[in-house]
């Protein structure tokens, strides 16, 4: 291997054999069947990849395209069918929430556990620990058997091990994603100490805007295959594009089961929709189509910062209605209503509604929230006899998805311009 090279992989692929139940497996095992009881799955197909010393790569993808296989491949946590890898360097990998870790020791003998399958002796450990303990910071849960720790905890201890011990090679799949968001500018304020030291990177995640600002090049998969590999925007992209793909094909297979009647393509068909949507009301109206549009009029859970988007609506008035009320708001995944507004609030007035009528609404605006997770409610409601009526509310109906390359304090972007001097 190239000196300037920490991991190579060759024309790598991995296939699983799918039985059709235990004891298929168990006879194929034992050379008793006779004929073929499983089916192949390519969870990764002729994949190449060569990473550079001190570089940062991401890996994006879609549920099931092969990310977290292809790192298990490069740690060594699985074998590969076919293929080559080649590491150069002390691999340090935050794989799996808990791997590695015995539930039943504390959170110290797991440290001294972890250090000592990484080569370190208890006393290289020892003098490492201080440090471990103090970038973890969980306090006396130290000393409790693991299985008493909240997935918060794990991924803290976990992750203050995997950058302490020294690594060359930093490997993260998704993990940081379970703990707290302090914690997570935490981790990210290490990878850019980890750059400059010139150590090398490789993490998986669904936060486009990390891999955006983060990484030096991104790596796109999609059904075990290489799509393409180029510079965090370009891979993104390309990503979107795949999700637009995959949900396109989702409604074909969905369109096969309906009837004629019902084959009229909604707005929301091309979103992913929340299938445990919370909605509630006394129908006078309906919310019966919503969608995300871009900047290039395309309907999509993916918004960059900085660009204008539209939120729209179609409501179908069941009953009549003398003044209704359009709205939609944004949370966090925590469920803080971050921001939004209501036809009333932008003062626009809508006319009396009767039954059987249709209303479009649209809320045009550019997007200044920081880059991140998001979810998308609607809500129809209105006055009668001046008491306030709720007819239709969807709560949490969908996500969506900022990418930024920049991101300041707090939830959004006050668009300050700095001058020095």
């Amino acid at each position: 291997m190239i000196q300037n090279t920490a991991i190579k992989v060759s024309q790598i692929s991995k296939i699983y054999k799918l039985y059709e139940s235990p004891s298929a497996r168990l006879k194929d095992a034992l050379g008793f069947s006779k004929k073929s009881t499983y089916k192949e799955h390519a969870a990764l197909h002729n994949i190449t990849l060569e990473i550079k010393r001190g570089e940062t790569v991401g890996i994006i993808g879609t549920n099931g395209s092969g990310k977290s296989t292809l790192l298990k491949i490069i740690t060594g946590v699985i074998g590969q069918t076919q293929g080559e890898v080649e590491v150069n360097g002390r691999i340090s990998a935050l794989l799996e929430l808990g791997a590695g870790f015995n539930m039943e020791y504390t959170g110290i003998e797991n440290v001294y556990l972890q250090g000592t399958m990484m080569g370190f002796s208890r006393e290289e450990i020892a003098k490492k620990m201080d440090a471990i303990l103090e970038f973890a910071d969980i306090g006396q849960f130290v000393h409790q058997p693991v299985k008493t720790y909240s997935s918060g905890m794990f991924v803290r201890l976990a992750f203050a091990v995997a950058i302490n011990i020294e690594p060359e090679i930093l490997i993260v799949d998704e993990a940081l994603s379970v703990g707290d968001v302090f914690f997570q500018a935490k981790c990210y304020r290490k990878f850019e100490e980890f750059k400059k030291m010139g150590k090398t990177i490789l993490f998986v995640s669904h936060d486009l805007s990390s891999i955006t600002k983060y990484c030096d090049r991104a790596v796109l998969l999609n059904k075990g295959i290489k799509v393409m590999e180029g510079t965090p925007k370009e891979a993104v992209d390309r990503y979107k594009m795949a999700l637009v793909e995959q949900e396109e094909e989702q409604r074909k297979e969905n369109t096969a089961l309906w009837k004629p009647e019902q084959t009229k393509e909604k707005w929301r068909n091309a979103l992913s929709v929340n299938p445990e949507t919370l909605e509630y009301g006394d129908k006078k109206a309906e919310i019966i189509d919503f969608a995300i549009i871009d900047k290039t009029g395309k309907i999509t859970n993916v918004i960059d910062k900085g660009q204008m988007c539209t939120i729209k609506m179609k409501v179908l008035f069941h009953k009549d209605v003398s003044e209704p009320i359009f709205a939609f708001t944004l949370k966090n995944l925590m469920g803080i209503e971050i921001t939004g507004t209501n036809s009333m609030l932008e003062k626009q007035t809508i006319e009396p509604k009767k039954a059987g009528d249709i209303q479009v609404v649209s809320f045009t605006q550019r997007m200044i929230l920081q880059g991140g997770e998001y979810l998308l409610s609607f809500g129809c409601t209105g006055y009668e006899k001046e008491a306030f009526q709720v007819h239709h509310r969807l709560y949490d109906v969908c996500n969506l998805t900022v990418i930024s390359s920049k991101n300041t304090v707090g939830y959004f972007d006050m668009e300050s311009r700095v001058e020095i001097g």
